[in-house]
């Protein structure tokens, strides 16, 4: 029988056993310490080399609420005292009981640049007052503010912020085509001036402050950023806007906008809105415009701009596919070119696509008119052009706009400020391309109300603001020029009839026969 054989349970073995699961213990812990270490060194190395690798690169800090509330209240420290409040007395407010005639409502806003930007007071048939805005910049009592603070005004006050003292000021000059006026105060001691900075520097998203007097509410200031640079199609031909979302209201017209260096970017206008209040849309004419505007008040009292003129409309004229089909790159399509002007002496036809003017290229309607507006009268301007896909060139001798287009210069007033020309209380104005476009007519015949003189021959017939006057006992008007005529021809006691047309809706006219007879006096 063989021998059974049997596993040993010695102590020899069990020693064996234990001290291989004793070393195996050692070998995990040491691993484990040493991937600890291996993790903490790595993380360490990692962080040095972040800190050390991208030395070019420029930490991003934000800004402390703090200094940007510090840097808001230093430049309205600085600019307050050289912002003024501005109040005017016109001639006598309509009763009360005629009050019940209001504008429509706009629907898109466009009324705003109609129903002229300041506070209107209800003092019954007492002078009609009206709040603005202004900025001084000559120390001898110049001041910067909006034409329309203060155009018929037979008054013009001024009161200072930093002494709160109330000056009586006179007009020096205003220009229509920019909404821009200057005015004078004789104060006895030198005043507080604001400085002008470049427009053209300022930058979308860059943060501004509007400071003036809505409401009538002295050194008020509010803030918000450039929203749009260059905007145009918004008011006239020379009117292009700084956008900006600072809250403007009635009474801020004038006043300046301001950046963060202090200095004065632009000069409040106007306002886009649906609600006849702020809605996140104001416009400021720029500094640099109004420099040049101001400088030729100063000097003239008066604004004289060039002309070649030529007539075109920026929507149409600058159509991709219609520059294509005429093998042009980009440029302006001339519509219409004046018999007789320099344009015309030089050679160029309607038809023709301007593409480049003293060799820029011409790609908006700013490329166009600006080099030309700024030659000195006499001067000349190298003009190419497109004609039948061919490249041509003119040299052109710039002419006084307003002798080329006698129907668009500037109304005059005589020395007491009133209109030279004020038919029946009714100050008509042309009817321009980009009016015709905001109303939604879609022919541009007629001439536009833009205001009413209270208890006036015109307010009793029942005119409104924005009312389009498309004939004048059945003589039909095209320009300013034919209802100048028509109604120069009406003699006192003759019955007159007009034909206007009214907005009720947004593209919707309704035709109004307005009648009476022509008073004795007018």
């Amino acid at each position: 029988m063989e021998p059974e054989i049997r596993q040993s349970s010695s102590p020899v073995v069990g020693w064996a056993r234990t001290h291989k699961m004793f070393v195996i213990g050692v070998m995990m812990f040491t691993l484990s310490v040493g991937i600890m270490i291996g993790s903490i060194v790595s993380g360490r190395v990692g962080a040095e080399r972040a800190a050390q690798g991208d030395a070019t690169a420029q930490l991003l800090a934000v800004p402390s609420p703090v200094q940007l509330s510090s840097a808001f209240a230093a430049i309205a420290d600085k600019m307050e005292p050289a912002v003024v409040n501005i109040s005017t007395q016109a001639p006598a407010e309509r009763p009360r009981r005629q009050q019940r005639r209001q504008a429509p409502q706009s629907p898109d806003g466009f009324n705003d640049f109609f129903d002229r930007f300041f506070d209107f007071p209800d003092q019954g048939s007492a002078p009609t007052r009206s709040l603005g805005s202004g900025v001084i910049v000559d120390k001898r009592g110049y001041i910067l503010t909006n034409n329309h603070v203060v155009e018929r005004a037979t008054k013009i006050q001024v009161k200072l912020e930093g002494d709160k003292t109330t000056y009586n000021a006179k007009l020096v000059g205003a220009d229509e085509e920019t909404d821009l006026a200057v005015i004078k105060l004789e104060a006895s001691r030198d005043l507080p001036v604001a400085r002008l900075g470049n427009s053209d520097a300022v930058r979308v998203g860059d943060w501004v402050l509007a400071i003036g007097s809505p409401f009538g509410l002295e050194a008020t200031v509010t803030a918000g950023i450039v929203s749009a640079k260059d905007r145009g199609n918004v008011g006239q031909q020379f009117q292009r806007f700084i956008q900006t979302d600072a809250a403007i209201n009635p009474g801020n017209s004038g006043g300046p906008l301001v950046n963060m260096a202090g200095e004065v970017i632009g000069i409040n206008t106007a306002i886009l809105t649906r609600t006849s209040g702020y809605d996140g849309v104001g416009f400021a004419l720029p500094s640099n415009t109004a420099i040049n505007v101001y400088n030729q008040l100063v000097k003239e009292g008066k604004v004289t701009r060039g002309s070649i003129g030529i007539t075109f409309q920026e929507e149409r004229s600058s159509n991709p596919v219609l520059l294509k089909e005429m093998g042009a790159p980009h440029g302006i399509y001339i519509e219409e070119v004046r018999p007789g002007s320099p344009a015309d002496k030089a050679g160029l036809k309607a038809g023709d696509i301007v593409t480049e003017v003293n060799g820029q290229a011409v790609k908006s309607s700013s490329d166009l008119v600006n080099p030309i507006v700024a030659t000195p009268i006499g001067g000349n301007v190298r003009v190419a052009y497109i004609r039948d896909k061919q490249r041509k060139e003119a040299s052109v001798t710039v002419e006084d706009r307003s002798k080329l287009f006698p129907e668009t210069a500037s109304r005059r007033t005589d020395a007491q400020g009133e209109e030279a020309a004020s038919e029946f209380g009714l100050r008509v104005e042309e009817l321009t391309p980009e009016i015709a476009r905001r109303l939604g007519l879609q022919e541009r015949n007629g001439v536009i109300v833009a205001q009413v003189e209270p208890g006036s021959f015109a307010d009793d017939l029942g005119f409104s603001p924005r009312d389009i006057v498309v004939e004048v006992n059945r003589e039909a008007i095209s320009s300013l020029a034919d209802y100048k005529r028509s109604v120069g021809k009406l003699k006192a006691g003759q019955n007159v009839l007009f034909k206007v047309l009214r907005r009720v809706g947004e593209d919707r006219f309704l035709t109004v026969p307005l009648a009476g007879v022509v008073p004795e006096a007018q």
